[in-house]
């Protein structure tokens, strides 16, 4: 069957250089299994079907996959996934923020022009690393412990661990080696950029490692989200700001971040790059 299908380019308002995302607008009738192969099959690092919405608050639901993983919620795939919803003709119940259904709930999304940004969602699993859960994560670094300035869970659907760093040249130095025990890893890493050169407060990376093999994302709304409220509420920084992420893997992320009465939103630019059918 042909559905209608978008690639969206999220978090630069430079095109080719955010985090590509695929958006099939036509997806109720899909089983499980299916989202999953093409998810899998396209080798993009996230993939969203659209649904009805079951919630009347609601303007469409959604569901993400990440290869053949389902994630409750990921942040480029909500701004993505908007983006594409509003491109095709969607109509929002509020024309100045749309409300959207997935695995964790309700996400609001405020839309400022070409700017979208997500209400980030709380975490399920937040708190300090182990002893022995954050000497596995340094080792997979292959860094000196010692330039580890603080650590934190902060899980909000697809399970980040966050390791902050001394500074963004150590986190772009960072080559990471693959555990030798089968496993999955979502690490994200952070380093303060140097203020008289840079707008940007924090260099990003987001490392995934499973099943012997490394996929870094390009920019990452999730992890930037739920690092963020933890780097505000433990004193590193303050709301707003701007984080940078991509910079090792060739991208021009820029990730936008306030608070608003205690919520925090994650923002950026989005733009639809390729749109048609897809057989599915």
């Amino acid at each position: 069957m042909q559905r209608r299908f978008y690639q969206v380019d999220v978090f630069s308002s430079t095109p080719y250089k955010g985090n590509p995302l695929g958006v099939v607008l036509d997806g109720q009738d899909l089983e499980t299994e299916a989202m999953q192969a093409y998810s899998l099959w396209s080798n993009l690092s996230e993939v969203t079907y659209v649904l009805p919405a079951n919630d009347k608050q609601a303007d469409f639901q959604f569901r993400i996959f990440a290869r053949q993983h389902e994630y409750r919620f990921a942040g480029h795939p909500a701004l993505g996934t908007a983006r594409a919803w509003l491109d095709a003709g969607g109509v929002p119940q509020n024309p100045r923020q749309l409300i959207l259904e997935c695995g964790a709930g309700l996400v609001p999304i405020n839309i400022d022009g070409d700017v979208l940004s997500f209400a980030s969602p709380a975490t399920i699993r937040s708190g300090d690393l182990e002893a022995d859960e954050l000497k596995e994560l340094v080792s997979i670094l292959d860094i000196d412990p010692a330039t580890v300035k603080d650590s934190q869970w902060v899980d909000n659907g697809p399970g980040w661990a966050a390791v902050l760093l001394e500074n963004s040249e150590q986190v772009l130095e960072i080559v990471p080696k693959i555990p030798q025990r089968p496993g999955r890893w979502k690490i994200g890493v952070i380093g303060a950029l140097p203020q008289e050169r840079w707008p940007e407060k924090f260099e990003f990376r987001a490392l995934t490692i499973e099943d012997g093999a490394l996929r870094e994302d390009p920019v990452t709304g999730s992890l930037n989200g739920a690092a963020t409220d933890w780097l505000i509420d433990a004193g590193y920084t303050t709301a707003p700001l701007i984080n940078r992420q991509g910079t090792k893997v060739g991208r021009r992320g820029r990730v936008h971040l306030d608070r608003q009465d205690s919520q925090l939103w994650v923002g950026g630019a989005t733009t639809i790059l390729i749109s048609g059918t897809i057989e599915l």
